[in-house]
């Protein structure tokens, strides 16, 4: 999860998952084949058995349909997994209203608003919807709805009137938390489980993982992942934690073992990110995997891949559930891959790896009142994806000017470990940065050959932290986000226009309230600071001068700068590739091959190409050879690769970067791959167009 703004919104829907059944590779349906749930089956593998389309054919795809959202705003993106039901596609905008297609032609069946025709406060990110007998569940905000899959009408028995608080039932007051969801839940016999969203920055909400009944909404279970008095890692926190601290969510979705009737989920860091003296020990359930008995919520097991995180390195995918061949035997797994580039496989039923880990010792200076954790574990295989730390040998080459600029921020910064704990001094270079190795599109995997594929992104990422103001309620709550004088960073837009966007009654509702990432600040502040912090963004005149609120939500330090590591062009300020795609076999832990990913245009028509990119969304791998995936941030291009060797077989063209996984199902005989082009990353354009291919007739 990247720090993001106080008016910058992140939502996103729950998994899918259909009539309560489980779900194989492909669900058949008369002449239909679905895509039935988010990542193509419960497992969250991306793998397809349709073979239709296949390595001889491929370069024969067109465009059989588009279908314009003509919802796309400046900065806004577009995630969704399309979910293909009996010829029937289900999905997001970029203002979060639900559709449903039919899904050979793309012409619209019906489209419901949650927000009435109101215009969105800021983007969201929405990665896909859950389609279960009669009804489609999403969220939108704090609102879980549940609508009619035939009408897209909300079904007034499910919550109150057709939607659940996901602000309640969390032990804390509503009117203190921002709460939403990022990712697909799964549904499991009649419950609905989920991760969510909740703010980075204090205040935060707890990032418990819940069930609630499909039909009534009714919430039936809760896992703490920040464990109250007499729950297992309430000792790995201060005594008071469970009642401030927030984070540790499983933001990127979780999976589900219907045999066993296990669902698993990978958390990120506890809140607030880089500044943990509020926080002290190894902060149990944080960027863990866990496995929980799904129809109680209670534990099973859990691996804590990282602790005490002081670095925004989430769990950015949800656990895939895999079977591989282990010292001669057919082994259930968990393959689970991390923002550092690692893969960590673990037994499904005991929770130990299976590969051997090793335990090293790591830098414990840090600000006054943190204490980072002593050692942390890594798998010795397979070999990270990503590389590891960040040296002068490994700046970027690509001009003398570029080599320059990198150099004289390098200097600055001076790293030395890639575990340093933040400081005011000098800053620190996360790397690999907190949008990759890899991110939440998640991995592939091959049932045949037992590898598994991942884009990884090969950016750092700049941060500096300075003791936080005791004299500007701005400075102390808000800069961190929107920086010293309102003028926006990579954690949030910039304010200096708001009052020709947001009323004052507008601005002061998403401070109490929160929205998305955003903290909800109802609870650490009075009305006269609300107004004070509204008439400051409105006017650029401070009246909160020595009225700062030293409530418990007030670290002594804060975020100045946090952004992508770059040159003076804007160009990572790294070597190449700047972006990678990898095929690791799970059976040996061995790399099958890798290669550059992804372009920029400017560059790739002077020459300068194969330079690969930052890449969000995930790959889908066919049983008869291909490996689809789009991705790519800034060429708007969808690509067909050899899954055997990594050679490219066919390119087509996007109106928009498809930063999202694709989906692919057939409906009357035709195979269709279909993507959601909505861009908006790292400055790229946005856009709102699905684009579906299929072989011409």
């Amino acid at each position: 999860m990247r720090v993001q703004s106080m008016l910058c919104a992140v939502i996103a829907a729950s998994g899918t998952f259909v009539g309560g059944a489980s779900i194989g590779h492909a669900q058949q349906s008369g002449a239909s084949t679905n895509w039935p749930v988010y990542g193509g089956d419960n497992d969250h593998t991306h793998y397809t058995t349709l073979g239709q389309i296949s390595p001889t054919n491929v370069t024969k795809l067109k465009i059989a349909w588009t279908y314009a959202t003509r919802d796309e705003f400046a900065g806004s993106e577009m995630q969704a997994n399309p979910i293909v039901i009996d010829g029937v596609l289900y999905a997001t905008t970029p203002k979060l209203h639900v559709f449903a297609l039919d899904a050979a032609t793309g012409k619209e069946l019906w489209r419901f608003d949650p927000n009435n025709g109101a215009p969105p406060t800021s983007r969201f990110r929405h990665r896909g919807v859950v389609v279960t007998g009669d009804r489609v569940i999403f969220n939108y905000r704090n609102r879980l709805y549940a609508i009619d899959r035939k009408t897209g009408r909300p079904i007034k028995t499910f919550g109150d009137s057709g939607w659940v608080d996901l602000r309640a039932g969390l032990g804390r007051p509503v009117e203190g938390l921002s709460v939403s969801a990022s990712s697909p839940g799964v549904v499991f016999e009649n419950l609905f489980i989920m991760g969510s969203t909740v703010p980075e920055g204090l205040p935060s909400a707890p990032g418990d993982i819940r069930a609630f009944d499909v039909q009534s909404g009714k919430l039936m279970w809760s896992f703490h992942t920040i464990p109250h008095p007499g729950e297992l890692g309430y000792d790995t926190w201060p005594t008071e934690a469970w009642k401030i601290s927030g984070g540790v969510n499983a933001w990127s979705g979780v999976t589900v073992d219907a045999k066993r009737a296990m669902v698993f989920a990978a958390t990120g860091s506890a809140s607030y990110d880089f500044y943990g003296a509020n926080r002290t020990g190894d902060n149990l359930y944080a960027n863990s995997v866990i496995a929980l008995d799904a129809r109680t919520g209670k534990r099973v097991w859990h691996y804590q891949v990282l602790k005490h995180d002081l670095w925004d390195r989430d769990l950015p995918a949800a656990p895939m559930l895999v079977t591989v061949t282990h010292n001669g035997a057919r082994v259930d797994a968990v393959a689970q891959i991390t923002k550092t580039g690692h893969v960590w496989l673990f037994d499904r039923d005991k929770g130990t790896p299976l590969f051997p880990v090793q335990d090293r010792t790591m830098p414990i200076v840090a600000l006054d009142g943190e204490h980072p954790s002593p050692t942390q574990h890594f798998p010795t295989l397979p070999a990270p994806f990503a590389r590891q730390q960040l040296t002068v040998n490994d700046l970027t080459q690509r001009t003398p000017a570029a080599h320059a600029a990198a150099l004289k921020i390098f200097n600055e910064y001076k790293p030395s470990h890639p575990f340093e704990a933040p400081n005011v001094t000098k800053g620190t270079i996360i790397y690999p940065g907190v949008d990759g190795g890899g991110e939440w599109g998640g991995p592939a995997y091959d049932p045949q050959t037992g590898l598994l594929y991942v884009n990884s992104n090969e950016m750092a990422w700049l941060l500096k932290l300075v003791p936080r103001s005791d004299q500007s309620l701005y400075a102390a709550t808000c800069a961190s986000c929107h920086g010293d004088k309102r003028q926006g960073s990579a954690g949030g837009p910039s304010l200096l226009d708001i009052a020709s966007r947001r009323s004052r009654e507008q601005i002061i509702k998403i401070i109490k309230e929160g929205t998305g990432r955003m903290p909800a600040f109802g609870a650490a502040m009075d009305g006269g600071a609300t107004n004070d912090i509204t008439t400051y963004l409105l006017t650029g005149t401070d009246a909160s001068i020595g009225k700062v609120n030293a409530s418990p939500f007030f670290l002594k330090y804060r975020t100045a700068y946090f952004d992508i590591f770059t040159d003076h062009e804007g160009y990572p300020a790294v070597k190449t590739p700047w972006g990678t795609l990898n095929a690791i076999n799970l059976n040996t832990g061995k790399f099958a091959w890798t290669i550059p990913f992804g372009e920029y245009p400017k560059l790739a028509a002077k020459g300068v190409r194969n330079t690969g990119t930052d890449s969000y969304g995930g790959a889908i791998v066919t049983e008869n050879g291909l490996l689809i995936i789009a991705a790519t941030t800034y060429d708007n291009k969808i690509r067909a690769f050899d899954k055997r060797t990594g050679k490219l077989l066919w390119t087509g063209a996007l109106p928009a970067a498809g930063n999202a996984t694709p989906s692919t199902y057939m409906v009357n005989g035709k195979q269709y791959v279909v993507i959601a082009c909505g861009g908006g990353k790292n400055g790229a354009p946005s856009g709102g167009t699905y684009v579906a291919f299929a072989l011409p007739n």
